[in-house]
């Protein structure tokens, strides 16, 4: 990795380190006696506050050298792990990430350096102020020679800091090595022409030393050489020539990691390029094939092929894994649990599927609002569970999948489920339905996405002020997706959010309506076939298809933009749908597939609830994109209050 910025590049390590730090806690919080996640909690700890010194963050630097001392005892087993000192740790990590950038207030850490220091002496049982006295490790060590890049001093690396890391380790004799000085005519002031050769005594792991290197490992020379007992006493070198050759010795320099960190926004431009060019090359095509000419044709197919390689390829560099959204959630249910007095689990499914990094970026603040409510209103507390005969430790579940050019993501708890009845109760309290009026419970259900609705008794500081349901929603349709929920009394509810796989390019059907020509996305499209004549004269006034033994609503689109053209005389239906909910749309035209680019609506425009945005087609003119769920909501019901009435 190569960065203009050293100190951007500083930040961006040490957050990916704190975030591994706060992984591994959360898993010692379940596993308290795990000495592997203990090591790894102690080495980021250790990198931390090493890496912090060394560019200069002295106020992070000192702050994790007493987390890292105190972590050291529970290393040793002089300090059980406990619960609550994972708390504090994790309290502590949040204190660090502040210190990174510069928010953190002057009092906060004294106060979480007290608490370590409380719940230390509570683990040992040893008065608060006495600590178990840490032994110094005997036996073994490392013989090491290290010299860092010429322009690392430069690029804002002490070597100096290096060393004094190296020394916390154990006794250290340095030698300078000085063979690799150039003449005074040629010395560059700015590059560093020195290197070391180290004896480290003591039970020193190797990862370890390589933490302390960890930032300019892949561009600077290492080798280590592991010493026997006999060998760990430091030995003054009188030359600074080679050593002998050792078979022990090992290169632990690695070849640089082949990749590279890339500002969003540079992807975003690129992405945008690939649009443009998406849209270029369908227009080069419609010349094409209008033209007999071969050699025109030819590059024209040869254009297409590479176009839809990068755009492959572009769409790939997008992606990323779930799993960096759900690792976010670990923290958040140890908290609520803290803060709700509950056992909660949290289990998490599918965290390799992938989806564009936009859709992440913008798929967290929803998530925690249900994961919060499923907490907080889902889960009973442990006393509520056992009168019900469940487990005293509610389940919360994120589970993610990829389904066609969707991914759903769903929210399960295992709690009491929603209350129809409540729900019912305060919608027609707010006035939104009729007193005792005939609604299906899916329906009620809906209500709770409603500005303001709420069915907790109380407000604390998780919910109860109805604000956020609605804001999920919003942001869900926002991206193009629906969300859907099944809840069972007594048994747990169920969230699920369908979620485009991209929001920049999609595979669109398109149709033709009158003289307008639509697009609707791929993915949601099921199956394509004619309305009859006989179809189409039953259906007046029902607006109903038998498919396969299921009444099937359709919309006719020329009804609903009021298209003045007359129907074509074999008009198309084509059959969508979004999760459980099926709707039929007439067409009058089904053109064919189209890599279609998605252009935002202007403010004027974003009114129109039918459509999702705009595309540019080969010919110049623009295209709507349909929007699936405003459709399947114009459809809705209307095949419920026809089995109603018939």
């Amino acid at each position: 990795m190569s960065s203009d910025d050293p100190i951007a590049a500083f930040l961006v390590e040490a957050s990916d380190v704190l975030d591994a730090v706060e992984s591994a806690l959360l898993d010692l919080n379940e596993r308290l006696d795990d000495m592997a996640v203990i090591n790894a909690v102690f080495r980021g700890l250790h990198t931390v506050k090493g890496s912090g010194a060394m560019f200069g963050f002295d106020a992070l630097a000192n702050f994790t050298h007493h987390c890292e001392t105190a972590f050291d005892q529970v290393r040793k087993g002089q300090v059980p792990a406990t619960g609550p000192l994972v708390s504090v740790i994790l309290a502590a990590c949040d204190h660090m990430r502040r210190l990174l950038h510069g928010e953190a207030k002057d009092d906060a850490g004294a106060t979480l350096l007290a608490q370590l220091e409380t719940e230390m002496a509570k683990a040992t049982g040893a008065p608060k102020g006495e600590t178990a006295p840490v032994p110094q490790p005997a036996g073994g060590g490392w013989h090491l020679r290290f010299r860092i890049a010429p322009d690392a001093m430069a690029r804002g690396i002490n070597p100096l800091a290096l060393l004094a890391e190296l020394a916390e380790l154990g006794p250290c004799q340095v030698t300078a090595l000085l063979d690799a000085i150039p003449p005074l005519p040629d010395l560059d002031p700015a590059h560093c022409h020195i290197g070391w050769d180290i004896t480290l005594t003591g039970a020193v792991s190797r990862e370890a030393i390589e933490d302390v290197f960890l930032f300019v490992l892949d561009d600077m020379e290492l080798e280590l050489t592991a010493l026997e007992p006999a060998d760990a006493a430091p030995q003054a070198s009188a030359d600074h020539g080679e050593p002998d050759p050792d078979p022990r010795t090992e290169q632990t320099r690695t070849a640089p990691v082949e990749t590279v960190r890339v500002p969003a926004d540079r992807l975003d431009a690129v992405m945008n390029r690939v649009g443009e060019l998406v849209i270029a090359q369908s227009r080069l095509s419609q010349i094409a094939s209008s033209n007999e000419n071969i050699a025109l044709r030819s590059v024209s197919e040869e254009i297409e092929r590479l176009s839809g390689e990068l755009r492959t390829t572009m769409m790939v560099l997008r992606m990323v894994p779930v799993a960096q959204l759900f690792g976010r959630f670990r923290r958040l249910v140890h908290d609520l649990a803290g803060e709700t007095g509950k056992d909660i689990n949290l289990e998490i499914e599918g965290e390799g599927t992938e989806v564009d990094k936009t859709v992440v970026e913008r798929l967290f603040d929803p998530l925690v609002h249900l994961v919060r409510n499923s907490c907080d209103h889902g889960l009973e507390d442990a006393e509520a569970r056992r009168a019900a005969g469940k487990s005293p430790t509610g389940t919360v579940r994120l589970a993610a999948c990829q389904s066609g050019g969707q991914v759903v993501i769903t929210i399960t708890d295992d709690g009491r489920g929603i209350d129809i009845d409540r729900v019912r109760a305060r919608a027609e309290a707010n006035g939104l339905i009729e007193p005792g009026a005939p609604i299906p419970d899916h329906d009620l259900i809906q209500f709770i996405f409603h500005p303001g609705f709420s069915t907790a008794t109380k407000v604390t500081s998780l919910s109860g002020r109805g604000v956020g349901m609605d804001v999920v929603k919003r942001t869900i349709e926002a991206l193009r997706g629906t969300i859907e929920i099944a809840s069972q009394p007594g048994h747990g509810s169920t969230i699920s959010l369908r979620i485009p796989l991209t929001l920049a390019i999609i595979e669109g059907l398109l149709v033709r309506v009158g003289s307008g020509r639509y697009v609707l996305p791929l993915a949601a499209v099921e199956e394509c076939l004619e309305l009859s004549t006989a179809d189409d004269t039953r259906s007046q006034g029902r607006s109903l298809i038998t498919l396969r033994e299921r009444l099937v609503p359709f919309v006719r689109l020329r009804d609903l933009f009021a298209v003045s053209e007359p129907a074509d005389p074999f008009q198309k239906i084509v059959v969508v749908a979004s999760g459980s909910s099926r709707v039929g749309l007439v067409v009058d035209q089904i053109i064919g597939s189209h890599q279609t680019v998605i252009k935002s609506m202007s403010p004027l425009q974003k009114g129109a609830a039918a459509f999702a945005g705009a595309t540019i087609l080969g010919d110049g003119t623009v295209a709507l994109i349909l929007d699936i769920g405003h459709l399947l909501a114009a459809a809705g019901g209307r095949e419920d209050r026809l089995r109603a009435v018939g």
